[in-house]
C-alpha cells in the first residue's frame, strides 16, 4: 500500500506501533518508543501520495550500544510500517476525515514482487465516498466503465488531487478527496440509501412516580403515576402505544390513553404517514389532536435543518415537589423535583401549538399553576422546500365528550430567500376556516402575516363569524446576539373562534351551559427572549399577555431571569407570575439564587442557596440545598435541603429534606423525604426500557424513542461510553436509547472493564437509523486466551533481549520480552505449553520453556498470573 510521509514524530510512532501484522500489541508499545523519524516532507509533498523512505530503528537504545544480544536481535520485520497484504477487507471508509461507514475495501499488489499493495476503487465505491462522477474526467470515466472484475483502479488515476491511505491495524480506509469533485450536500448530511429501518423488535419504556404527603392530623395524600410508552417494530413500520394511569387516595384510578398509532416514513417525499392517533403540526393552526389518518413532512429528514421544537420550562419549587405537564388536556410529563429551581428540558415535541399548563404540587399538598407558551416560529422556509400535513379523522381532546369529523390540511413553500407563502384549510362538522399568510426572511429579521377566516354554527347559540390577524416576528440580532425566538401578536374579532375553542363551545352548547364559555379571545402578545451578555450572563424572557371579548379580566403569564457567574460563585435572579390553585388567585414571586463548588475536586459537591419573595401573602423563604454526584458515569445523585419560611398570613416554618438518585445499568432510581411543621412527604420513584428482539432482551436506564442494541460477544462489563450508566450485560448486550433519527451517531465501546484476553476488534460504529427505529451494531470480539507474566532469565543467567519475539508451540506470536527479562503474553490457548523465546534466525538465538497456568484456590482460572522460569 502508499503510504504517506507523516507530519511529526507522534505519527511516525504511531505507524510502528501499528506496523508488524504478527506483533502482539504489547511488542508494538515498547518497541515504538525507540522509533527514528524520517526526513520531513513539505506541505506540497503531503498533498499526494509518497512512498516513505526506509525507517529503522536504532538497536543501541535497546540493551545498550555494547550489548551482544542487542546486536544478535533482528528487528527488520519493523522497519517497513504498515503493510498489509494483498485480500479483502472490512474497514471504515472516511473521505476527509468524516466518516462515511464500513465497506469493503480490496486491496492488491500492482506489481507482482513489488510489495506496492494499494487499495481499489469501483464506481459503488466512489458513489459511496459521495463522488459526482459526472465531474470526472473522459479518461477516468471510460476506466470506470471498462473495468473489469479483477483490475484495480486506484484514487489518483480516478480523481485529479485525491489519495487513499489505508490503516491495517485500525482498519481504516481514509480517503482525501478535492471539494470540488463530490456531491454538495447540507451540513450533516446523510444519503437515505443508508438510513437503517433496524431489526423487529418490542420496546417498553416506563415512568413510575409515587408522591405521599402526610399531615399531623392523620390526613395523608398519596398520587402515583405509571407512564408507559409501547412499541413494535417491523420493517418500516411503528406502531406505538402511549398512556398513563394516575391513582389518588381517595380517589378513583383513572387511566389515560394519550396515542395509540402505527407510522412508517417515507425517504422520498420526506414525509411520515401515521395512521391512528397524532396532532396537526400547528404551524398554520393552532394544534389540535386527531385520530385518523395524518400525512406530514418530517423536518428531521431535513440535514441541519429547523426540527421540532419543544420550549424549556422552568419554575421554582418550595419543597421536595411533584411536577405535572399537560398540553391541551392530556399530561404529557411527570416527575419529583427539589426544592428550589427547576429546568425541564427534555420534552417530545407533541405538535407545534397549544400552551404547555404546568402544575407544581408541593409537599403540604398546595399547588401552584404556570403556563408555557407553545408556538410555531415564523414559517419562513428555504428556497424550495415544501413542508405540508394533511389529517383526516375525528377530533381528539380528553376535556370534551364529543368526538366531531375534521379535515385539516396546510402547506408552507419557500419561494426564494425573501419570500415564503402558506396556507390552510380546516372542514368539520359546523366549523369551516381557512388561513392564508406570508412569511419574509429579510435582513431584519423574519416577519410572518396571516389571516384566518372563520365561521360556526351551534345548535342553542348563534353562529360565529369573524377574522383573526397574527403578525410574528423573530430574529438573532447580531451585534447583542439578542436571540428574540418569537414575538407575536394576533387579534381576533368578536365572531372568531380557533377550532379548539368552537369545539369547546359546541360541548357546553350541546349541554346548555353555552353562557359559561371561559374566554373568548380578543388580543395576545406573546415574547420568548434570551440575551447574551457575554461575561456578564445572560438574561431570558417568555411569557403573553392576552384579554378577551366576553370577560373583563386580562390573563399575564411571564418567566423572567437573569444567570452570571462571579469567579466560581453563580447568580441569579428571575422573576415569575403563576396561579395559586387553592386561592384562585395570580401572585408573583421574586428569586435570588447564589450557587458555588464546595471544593476542587471532580465529585465536589454543589451549594445552592435561594431567597424567595411570594407576593400573594408577602412571605419570604429561605433554601439551601447541597447536592452532588459519585461514581465513574456520576451515576449516585444526592441531596440535602433546608428551608425556613416566615411572613405572611401563616406561622413560620422550618422544612428539612433530602434527595437521592441512582443510574442503575436497568433502570434510574430515585427517592425523597421532607419534613416541616405539621406534615411529611416522601416520594419514589423509576423509569426505564425494555427491548425484546430475536436474539435476546436488553434493559436500559435510559430512555428514548430511537434505540441501538449493542451485540458484542464476550464483552460483559464494557462500559458504553456514548451512553452513561450503560454497560454490556452478561449475554453480551447493551442498549442505547438516545439517538438522533436521520443523522450519522456515533456508538463507542469502552475496553476498560472488559474480561482478559477479550479484544475489541473495533471500539466505534457510526449509524444513521429512521425514527423509531431499533438497530443492531455488532461489535466483533476476539477472545485472544490467557495472560501470563513470567520473570525468567537464559541458562547461563543473562537476560532475555529486549523485544524478542514470543511464539507459542504453533509459531504463532503470543508476546514479547518487556524490561529486565520479563515475558509477557498474550492470547494463550493452552493452560499448560511450551514457549518459544527468539531474537535472531540461526543457532542461539532462540531458546525454550515450558508454563503452566495455576487455578485459584476455589479452583477458578485466574485472569492472569506472575511465574518464573528459565528458558533454554
Amino acid at each position: 500500500m502508499t503510504n504517506r510521509v507523516q507530519k511529526n514524530s507522534k505519527e511516525i510512532r504511531t505507524a510502528h506501533k501499528k506496523a508488524p501484522s504478527r506483533l502482539c500489541p504489547v511488542s508494538a508499545a515498547l518497541l515504538s518508543v525507540f522509533a527514528l523519524g524520517p526526513v520531513w516532507a513539505d506541505e506540497a509533498a503531503q498533498a499526494k501520495p509518497i512512498q516513505v523512505a526506509a525507517v529503522e530503528f536504532n538497536q543501541d537504545f535497546l540493551n545498550g550500544p555494547n550489548s551482544p544480544a542487542a546486536s544478535k536481535l533482528d528487528i527488520s520485520r519493523f522497519n517497513k510500517g504498515n503493510v498489509a497484504l494483498p485480500g479483502d477487507y472490512r474497514a471504515a471508509l472516511y473521505v476527509n476525515q468524516m466518516w462515511i461507514g464500513v465497506v469493503e475495501v480490496p486491496l492488491r499488489e500492482l506489481q507482482k514482487g513489488s510489495g506496492n499493495v494499494q487499495p481499489c476503487f469501483s464506481r459503488d465505491l466512489l458513489e459511496r465516498m459521495g463522488v459526482d462522477l459526472n465531474r470526472l474526467s473522459p479518461i477516468a470515466q471510460a476506466k470506470l466503465q471498462a473495468q473489469a472484475g479483477a483490475s484495480c483502479l486506484v484514487l489518483p488515476d480516478l480523481v485529479d488531487g485525491a489519495f487513499a491511505t489505508f490503516d491495517n491495524g485500525e482498519q481504516r480506509l481514509d480517503a482525501s478527496v478535492p471539494q470540488a469533485f463530490l456531491n454538495r450536500s447540507a451540513r450533516g448530511y446523510v444519503d437515505p440509501q443508508y438510513w437503517d429501518d433496524g431489526i423487529p423488535a418490542a420496546t417498553l419504556q416506563y415512568n413510575a412516580n409515587v408522591f405521599h404527603s402526610a399531615g399531623d392530623n392523620n390526613a395523608s395524600s398519596t398520587q402515583s403515576y405509571l407512564g408507559l410508552n409501547a412499541g413494535l417494530n417491523a420493517g418500516p413500520w411503528r406502531l406505538r402505544y402511549n398512556g398513563n394511569v394516575t391513582h389518588n387516595t381517595g380517589g378513583d384510578t383513572h387511566y389515560q390513553s394519550i396515542q395509540s398509532y402505527a407510522q412508517r416514513g417515507f425517504a422520498d417525499i420526506k414525509s411520515q404517514l401515521t395512521v391512528g392517533d397524532s396532532f396537526t403540526d400547528g404551524s398554520v393552526f393552532d394544534s389540535f389532536g386527531v385520530r385518523g389518518i395524518q400525512l406530514a413532512s418530517d423536518d428531521r429528514m431535513y440535514p441541519e435543518s429547523q426540527r421540532g421544537y419543544a420550549p424549556t420550562v422552568r419554575g421554582i419549587a418550595n419543597s421536595n415537589a411533584k411536577v405535572q405537564i399537560r398540553q391541551n388536556g392530556n399530561i404529557i410529563y411527570e416527575t419529583t423535583v427539589a426544592a428550589g429551581p427547576f429546568e425541564i428540558n427534555d420534552l417530545y415535541p407533541t405538535g407545534y401549538g397549544g400552551n404547555l399548563d404546568v402544575i407544581v404540587t408541593e409537599a403540604d399538598g398546595s399547588q401552584h399553576v404556570s403556563s408555557v407558551p407553545y408556538a410555531s416560529p415564523v414559517n419562513a422556509l428555504r428556497p424550495g422546500i415544501t413542508r405540508y400535513s394533511a389529517s383526516v379523522g375525528q377530533y381528539r381532546n380528553t376535556s370534551i365528550r364529543s368526538t366531531p369529523f375534521v379535515f385539516e390540511t396546510n402547506a408552507q413553500h419557500g419561494f426564494s430567500n425573501l419570500f415564503t407563502g402558506y396556507g390552510g384549510t380546516i372542514v368539520a362538522e359546523d366549523y369551516v376556516s381557512a388561513a392564508l399568510g406570508v412569511a419574509l426572511n429579510t435582513e431584519y429579521g423574519a416577519f410572518g402575516l396571516d389571516i384566518t377566516q372563520a365561521s360556526a354554527s351551534f345548535r342553542n347559540q348563534p353562529d360565529h363569524n369573524g377574522q383573526s390577524v397574527r403578525l410574528a416576528y423573530s430574529r438573532l440580532f447580531s451585534p447583542t446576539n439578542t436571540n428574540l425566538t418569537l414575538a407575536a401578536y394576533r387579534y381576533s374579532t368578536s365572531g372568531f373562534l380557533s377550532y379548539t375553542d368552537a369545539m369547546t363551545l359546541r360541548d357546553l352548547d350541546d349541554r346548555n351551559l353555552g353562557n359559561f364559555m371561559a374566554g373568548i379571545q380578543k388580543g395576545r402578545l406573546q415574547l420568548t427572549l434570551n440575551q447574551s451578555l457575554e461575561k456578564w450572563g445572560s438574561v431570558y424572557l417568555s411569557g403573553y399577555t392576552q384579554d378577551y371579548w366576553n370577560k373583563s379580566n386580562r390573563d399575564t403569564q411571564f418567566q423572567a431571569g437573569y444567570n452570571v457567574s462571579v469567579g466560581r460563585v453563580g447568580v441569579g435572579v428571575s422573576a415569575a407570575r403563576e396561579f395559586d390553585v387553592s386561592t384562585a388567585r395570580w401572585n408573583n414571586r421574586y428569586m435570588l439564587n447564589l450557587s458555588l463548588p464546595l471544593g476542587n475536586g471532580a465529585y465536589a459537591p454543589s451549594s445552592n442557596t435561594t431567597y424567595t419573595h411570594d407576593t400573594r401573602d408577602g412571605s419570604n423563604q429561605l433554601q439551601e440545598n447541597i447536592s452532588g454526584a459519585l461514581g465513574t458515569d456520576r451515576e449516585f445523585n444526592y441531596g440535602i435541603n433546608a428551608s425556613r419560611t416566615s411572613g405572611g398570613m401563616a406561622d413560620s416554618s422550618n422544612t428539612f429534606g433530602g434527595n437521592v438518585g441512582y443510574l442503575s445499568p436497568v433502570a434510574q432510581l430515585r427517592a425523597s423525604a421532607s419534613r416541616s411543621n405539621g406534615y411529611t412527604q416522601t416520594s419514589a420513584g423509576m423509569s426505564g426500557g425494555i427491548v425484546a428482539w430475536q436474539g435476546g432482551v436488553a434493559v436500559t436506564p435510559n430512555t428514548g424513542d430511537t434505540m441501538a442494541i449493542i451485540d458484542a460477544k464476550d464483552a460483559a462489563g464494557a462500559r458504553v461510553a456514548t451512553a452513561p450508566g450503560v454497560r454490556v450485560d452478561p449475554w453480551g448486550h447493551a442498549l442505547v436509547s438516545n439517538l438522533t433519527p436521520f443523522s450519522m451517531n456515533n456508538v463507542e465501546l469502552d475496553p476498560k472493564g472488559l474480561p482478559m484476553g477479550v479484544q475489541l476488534k473495533t471500539t466505534e460504529m457510526h449509524v444513521a437509523p429512521t425514527a423509531g427505529a431499533v438497530v443492531k451494531l455488532k461489535f466483533d470480539t476476539v477472545n485472544a486466551g490467557k495472560a501470563l507474566i513470567i520473570r525468567t532469565k537464559r541458562a547461563n543467567g543473562e537476560a532475555l533481549p529486549f523485544g524478542a519475539e514470543v511464539l507459542d508451540s504453533a509459531g504463532n506470536n503470543v508476546g514479547s520480552v518487556a524490561q529486565g527479562g520479563r515475558i509477557m503474553t498474550y492470547g494463550l490457548k493452552q493452560d499448560q505449553g511450551e514457549l518459544t523465546v527468539k531474537w535472531g534466525e540461526g543457532k542461539g538465538n532462540s531458546c525454550s520453556l515450558g508454563y503452566s497456568i495455576p487455578k485459584d484456590g476455589e479452583g477458578k482460572q485466574a485472569p492472569y498470573y506472575f511465574t518464573d522460569g528459565e528458558c533454554r
